[in-house]
C-alpha cells in the first residue's frame, strides 16, 4: 500500500557481516534495481522519492533488510501501475505555482541527519519534487525545517524565472510549511543564543520575504503534501499527500 512500510527501519547495521550474507548479496543486483527505481522517481513517480532516497544510502554495502525494502518498493509500483501525474483543475489553479516543504528531524539512524523534502504543484499536480538527506546535522526541529524551507525557496526562485520565460508571471510564490517556528524566524530577523548558528539561512528567507519573491505560509501538518517526501507514512496520510 505504501513504498516503505512503517515497520521497515533501515540502518547500516543491516549490512552483511558474515561470509554467508556477503555471498548472498553478491548475487543480488541491488545497484541496478535502485538505479532503475531512481529513473522512475525522477520522471513520473514522486510518491517513491523518499523510499528510493533511503535505500540508495546503502549502495556501497547492502544487506538483506535493504534488499527487502527495494522489493517492497517494486511491489508497491506493481500495484499502482495505473497511478500517474494528471494535469487539470479549475482555471484559478492551472497557472498558479504552489510549494510545500517539510523535514524529518534526525531520521537517519546512522548519522542522525534530517531529511528535507519539497514539492511544487502547477496545474493541479506535481512538477518538481525532491527528497534529500541534509548535509549538516540539525540541532533542533526548527533548524531542520528552516533548512528544508531554504531549499524549497531556491527551487521556487528557479521555477519562477522559468515560468516567467514561458509567459506566466508570478509576483510571489507561496511555499507552505507546517512549522510555525520556522515561519516566525523567516519573518523576523532576530537572533538569540539558540538560533544565531542558523543566521545565514534565516537572512536568506527574510530577504526573499521582503522582496515578495517567496513567502512562507502556514499549512496544517495533515495537509502538507511534502510530508511523504521526508518519512514513511501510514496508508491514510500517504494517500492524502498523493492527492494534494
Amino acid at each position: 500500500n505504501t513504498p516503505l512500510p512503517l515497520h521497515i527501519k533501515l540502518s547500516s547495521k543491516g549490512s552483511p557481516i558474515d561470509e554467508k550474507d556477503k555471498a548472498y548479496m553478491a548475487k543480488v543486483s541491488y545497484a541496478s534495481a535502485v538505479g532503475s527505481l531512481m529513473y522512475a522517481m525522477v520522471c513520473t513517480r514522486p510518491d517513491i522519492a523518499n523510499a528510493v532516497g533511503v535505500v540508495s544510502r546503502y549502495m556501497a554495502n547492502p544487506g538483506k533488510s535493504h534488499w527487502e525494502a527495494v522489493k517492497a518498493i517494486m511491489r508497491y509500483l506493481k500495484g499502482t501501475t495505473s497511478h500517474g501525474l494528471v494535469f487539470g483543475g479549475s482555471d484559478d489553479r492551472s497557472c498558479k505555482l504552489v510549494g510545500y516543504c517539510d523535514s524529518d528531524y534526525a531520521g537517519d539512524r546512522d548519522r542522525r541527519k534530517s531529511t528535507s523534502g519539497y514539492v511544487f504543484t502547477l496545474g493541479g499536480t506535481a512538477i518538481s519534487w525532491r527528497s534529500r538527506l541534509q548535509t549538516v546535522v540539525a540541532l533542533s526541529t526548527t533548524e531542520a525545517e528552516l533548512i528544508a524551507a531554504v531549499e524549497a525557496a531556491k527551487e521556487a526562485l528557479y521555477l519562477k524565472r522559468l515560468l516567467c520565460d514561458l509567459g506566466f508571471e508570478h509576483e510571489s510564490i507561496d511555499v507552505r510549511c507546517d512549522s510555525q517556528s520556522a515561519i516566525h524566524l523567516a519573518e523576523n530577523l532576530a537572533f538569540s543564543s539558540r538560533t544565531k548558528h542558523i543566521e545565514v539561512r534565516e537572512s536568506f528567507l527574510v530577504a526573499m520575504d521582503e522582496d515578495k519573491q517567496v513567502c512562507l505560509r502556514k499549512v496544517h501538518t495533515k495537509d502538507n503534501a511534502a510530508d511523504m517526501f521526508t518519512k514513511a507514512l501510514p496508508i491514510g496520510k500517504f494517500k492524502h499527500c498523493s492527492r494534494c
